[in-house]
Formats: structure tokens, C-alpha cells, sequence
């Protein structure tokens, strides 16, 4: 049964000695709204991209990706902030309900008979002699 990360570990996600219990919370409970939009219920192992989608969101709330103050300037990846789940995310949720491999469908229905359904030659068989790729000659 999945159990939803605490504002705690997130804070520890994020090496952050002080989070905002609150805001963290919230973010925490969007981030499962999103994946559980992927996957319901939430495999136990989720947490780790819940912790990931919230992180995101918690450093980076404006999406913004240049910023200067001062002297200093920080340039981070587009798409690096606010509240989404990515394809890696997706992938990993599914992956980690099971449902992330190939697969096999027969559509052989249960009832299907082995016996011809075919007109029986009752000519050919036995007492004849039998050459590969040929059938009975």
C-alpha cells in the first residue's frame, strides 16, 4: 500500500536543512494527484518519483529557467520547475505497477476446435507416401 513521502523526507530529498511544512505538503499531494492520473493505485514504490515531481516544483515553483541577481546569473534546463510529471516519470510509474513491458495477445477463442474444418480428402493419407513439401503423393 503506497504511503505518501512527509514534507520531511522531502526537505531530506531535496538537502534542505529547513522546508516550508506546508507548501511541501501541498505539493507532496498534487505530486500523487498527478501520478495517480498514470497509475491507481500507486505502486509502494512510488515515492521516489513523487519525492521527484514535488522536488521539482518545491526549488523551482515559477519554471524559471535564467535568472540574474547582482553579479551572479543561474541558467537551469527548460522545463525544470513547476508541477508536472515528465516521460521518464510516466514510464517509471507504469514500469513500477507492471505495466511497462511487452506483451503477448492470442486471440485464439477458448472454444477453438484442432480439427480441420475443411472438406477431407479421403483419398489422401495413408497408403500413400508422404514427401515433405509436397504433402501426400
Amino acid at each position: 500500500m503506497f504511503v505518501a513521502p512527509t514534507a520531511e523526507q522531502l526537505g531530506l530529498y531535496l538537502g534542505l536543512p529547513e522546508i516550508e511544512g506546508a507548501r511541501a505538503d501541498l505539493l507532496i499531494a498534487q505530486a500523487v494527484a498527478l501520478a495517480e492520473t498514470v497509475v491507481l493505485p500507486l505502486p509502494d514504490q512510488a515515492t521516489a518519483v513523487v519525492l521527484s515531481v514535488a522536488g521539482r516544483a518545491y526549488v523551482n515553483p515559477q519554471q524559471v529557467s535564467y535568472e540574474t541577481i547582482g553579479p551572479m546569473s543561474v541558467q537551469r534546463p527548460s522545463g525544470s520547475g513547476g508541477l508536472y510529471l515528465t516521460k521518464a516519470d510516466k514510464a517509471a510509474l507504469k514500469a513500477l505497477a507492471g505495466r511497462g513491458g511487452a506483451f503477448t495477445v492470442d486471440p485464439t477463442p477458448e472454444t477453438a476446435d484442432p480439427s480441420p474444418t475443411w472438406p477431407i480428402d479421403s483419398d489422401a493419407g495413408p497408403g500413400l507416401e508422404y514427401e515433405p513439401g509436397w504433402g501426400w503423393v
